[in-house]
């Protein structure tokens, strides 16, 4: 005997903006096959199913933001031991408002005989909802979830998902066995009883009028949820797209603000700090107000120069103490908030300015201070090559060419002692090359002629 089992597939149309007034549509995809004769706890499984149905749809009485519409598949054609009628698929009542005494009477006429074409169902369902994307689409299957037809109840899944028409599928299976062959298909739900069952479905009906609420806490050092203030990301985790932007807010308490996100979908999520902190696979939980915790302490950073700055658009580039890689580019002059940690600095001065191991403590500023440049003015009597380094003891840096064609230069340098090396273009002998050792104080300028 086949084991009684819903699907219940939720999906819908969603953009990053929550509108203010969104209509619900439901679809609800029963299983009239033969299977449903079969019996649960003593009593028909079809009658237990259609009772626990039309209960639900009680809930949904008066409702005016909300649609409603049924689907019935197995329950036109008799299976027989050689043949079967894997399109008996009916739409039978319409999406559409105040339809749920036609769906009770629908209900009323079905009599389970034929297969269980899960697979094509689901197909035809995508079919049965317009194109507005000012809504939310759930399909809600009940069936005893034995593909009879060789179709692929978890490929269409898949499909529905990646065209977002179905994002997120759930399964509610009655005394499974094997549990694991509707991973695929999506989030499963073991019901060993009616109430169980029941309870389920009041969920399903829940998340559907989307009665679930939602807080992302932002923790500090002390992990608590003080942080705030930052963008935050939410992707559909199946298939990546970005479903919401949000800038995180502490309400008039104190608190997180509540958030409208569906409860349907899996979410990645990405907070927007530097460097940026993700959280991935969040399931929230229906009919309840759920928390998502990330640690994200964050203080200040903040570059200031010990007078005035005479270089242009000057930047900073934070990387990770000991990792090579760039995870910000900073504005000199420009306080930003960093995740509490130590940093490697370089400064794109001449030449770079190289810090490291440089602390970010929580809700407290770093300031990073370097002296004020000096000006190197160079007057060539001849075009050349030249080159200035940054003399270091016994070795030397290079900083930077000069401009092979421009007589008169002039370079913005950080304090030090410097070497120019020059070869003018006519002299075809590196011999000739000449050398010069020159100073730059803080704000002081300092002429060459070579």
């Amino acid at each position: 005997m086949k084991k009684v089992l819903a699907y219940l597939v939720l999906g819908l149309f969603i953009s990053t903006a929550w509108p203010q007034t969104e209509t619900t549509r439901i679809l609800f995809v029963f299983d009239a096959s033969n299977s449903m004769n079969g019996y649960w706890n003593g009593k028909p499984k079809i009658n237990t199913a259609t009772a626990l149905l039309r209960e639900s749809l009680k809930k949904l009485e008066g409702k005016n933001d909300v649609e409603l519409g049924l689907r019935v598949y197995g329950n036109n054609s008799s299976i027989s031991s050689h043949e079967q009628d894997c399109e008996d698929t009916e739409l039978m009542v319409p999406i559409g408002k105040s339809n749920i005494w036609d769906i009770e009477q629908a209900l009323k006429k079905i009599r389970p005989k034929g297969t269980t074409p899960i697979a094509q169902t689901l197909e035809k369902c995508g079919g049965d909802f317009d194109n507005n994307t000012n809504v939310r689409n759930i399909i809600i299957l009940i069936t005893d979830g034995i593909e009879a037809c060789d179709g692929d109840p978890c490929a269409v899944s898949m499909a529905l998902q990646k065209k977002n028409i179905v994002l997120k599928p759930f399964v509610i299976g009655i005394g499974i066995e094997d549990l694991t062959s509707f991973e695929c298909v999506g989030n499963f739900y073991d019901a060993t009883d009616e109430k169980t069952f029941e309870k389920v479905l009041n969920i399903v009906i829940s998340q559907a009028l989307n009665n679930t609420t939602t807080q992302v806490n932002l923790l500090n050092i002390n992990d608590k949820p003080l942080e705030s203030n930052v963008p935050m990301t939410f992707y559909d985790s199946n298939s990546g797209q970005i479903l919401y932007n949000f800038i995180h807010t502490l309400n008039h308490k104190g608190n997180p603000d509540t958030i409208p996100i569906d409860p349907v979908i899996n979410y990645d999520l990405k907070i927007h700090t530097i460097p940026p902190v993700n959280v991935q696979g969040i399931e929230l939980t229906p009919g309840i107000h759920n928390y998502i915790s990330a640690r994200t302490p964050q203080g200040d950073l903040e570059f200031k120069m010990s007078g005035r700055n005479s270089y242009k658009d000057l930047k900073c580039l934070i990387k990770k103490e000991g990792e090579t890689e760039v995870i910000h580019v900073q504005n000199f002059g420009q306080k930003e908030r960093l995740i509490v940690g130590n940093y490697d600095i370089e400064i794109l001065t001449l030449p770079k300015t190289k810090l490291l191991s440089n602390p970010v403590s929580q809700s407290h500023t770093t300031t990073i201070e370097i002296p004020h440049p000096g000006v190197v003015n160079v007057a060539f009597s001849k075009m050349g090559y030249a080159s200035i380094f940054l003399l270091q003891g016994s070795d030397m840096e290079w900083v930077c060419n000069l401009d092979e064609i421009e007589s008169r230069q002039q370079i913005t340098l950080q304090p030090g002692d410097y070497k120019i090396v020059f070869r003018s273009k006519t002299s075809k002998q590196s011999i000739y090359t000449l050398e010069e050792e020159f100073q730059i104080k803080s704000g002081i300028s300092t002429t060459l002629k070579i």
